[in-house]
């Protein structure tokens, strides 16, 4: 009886596997990879607004049709992010962004088959689905790579592929769609997210630390979890809420109206409203890899997380606001308003 109760601690957790140690190498593969992820899902957004003047020629679709086309990618997109968030911890986040950029391929091929409203519907309402969770599942997958301290300049590069993705997509997708046609576009992001899929398949892999994991046997067991309702009425909640709100806003607007509007309304050329795009998007990106760096600096300097990233980047969507007012304001032709 005696022997059996002092057996110490140590033999049981000597029995767990051993967590891997931190990886650099493997770790900015990852993270690599999940930026080009990011680059093609902005890649897949803009290219309805990018191909809408031809689009909108060649169907004879009005203003208001291309509107519903474009909204219906919002249409499951929230709803979507929220479902596949209560599943990140059951399964693993390579098996997420896989299925992800398959579906991403999938929804390009409707409009291929029958370019028409229906389908440019369909494959809008797919993309949303599948787009929904990838920017909070592939920065979880990210983060499962870098210790908490390490994680800025990670997160700053996912978050910049946004960026990276619309400079880039906006002049290729534009020669695309100029000199072989807007449906050579979709044709070319879906084998780009095929082939995604594919490399991440095999690269791929959960880091060591995902704190979905359960804990180890001699760490201390948490505190009881907080009720989803008191969470998610919390000021940090609700304010991140309407930040990203706003955020989002400016982009559906810019992704859906942006190009047909710097064409039609003031008579750019497509490779001028390329030229346009991937001029804002390197402004953006600059912004990003310089804001997460000051946020880490006033973090290590003992600055709460309440003003080093949320009033930090509260501030951010404050000043991107300020442009948006006075813009429609350069018309060129009377017909403009018509």
């Amino acid at each position: 009886m005696a022997a059996r109760s002092s057996a110490p601690p140590a033999d049981r957790s000597a029995r767990r596997p051993a967590v891997r140690p931190y990886d650099r190498r493997r770790a900015w593969l990852v993270t690599a990879m999940i930026v080009t992820f990011m680059v093609i899902n902005f890649a897949d957004k803009s290219v309805l607004g990018l191909a809408a003047v031809p689009i909108m020629d060649e169907l004879n679709i009005s203003n208001s049709t291309y509107g519903l086309i474009s909204s219906s990618f919002y249409l499951f997109f929230s709803l979507s992010g929220l479902v596949v968030g209560f599943f990140a911890s059951r399964i693993s986040s390579r098996t997420m962004l896989f299925v992800m950029a398959l579906l991403w391929a999938v929804a390009q091929l409707p409009v291929l088959a029958v370019a028409a409203v229906p389908t440019l519907i369909a494959g809008r309402v797919l993309l949303g689905v599948a787009e929904g969770p990838a920017a909070s599942m592939s920065m979880h997958a990210l983060y499962k790579w870098f210790p908490p301290e390490r994680r800025g300049l990670p997160s700053a590069l996912q978050i910049g592929g946004a960026a990276i993705g619309t400079l880039v997509s906006a002049p290729v997708l534009t020669w695309l769609i100029t000199d072989f046609g807007w449906r050579s576009a979709y044709a070319v992001l879906a084998v780009v997210s095929l082939l995604w899929a594919l490399v991440w398949r095999q690269t791929g892999h959960d880091g060591p630390f995902d704190e979905s994991r359960p804990p180890r046997a001699d760490a201390p067991r948490p505190g009881t979890h907080l009720p989803y309702r008191r969470l998610l009425l919390t000021g940090t909640v609700l304010g991140s809420i309407a930040s990203a709100f706003g955020a989002a806003w400016a982009l559906a607007l810019a992704h859906a109206w942006l190009p047909a509007y710097l064409r039609t309304q003031l008579d750019m050329s497509p490779h001028a409203v390329a030229t346009a795009i991937s001029a804002i998007s390197a402004l953006s990106l600059v912004l990003l890899l310089t804001v997460s760096p000051l946020v880490d600096a006033l973090k290590a300097r003992g600055v709460s997380s309440r003003w080093s990233s949320g009033a930090v980047q509260g501030a951010s969507v404050c000043v991107a606001a300020v442009p948006w007012p006075p813009f429609p304001s350069p018309t060129a032709p009377s017909s403009a308003c018509s």
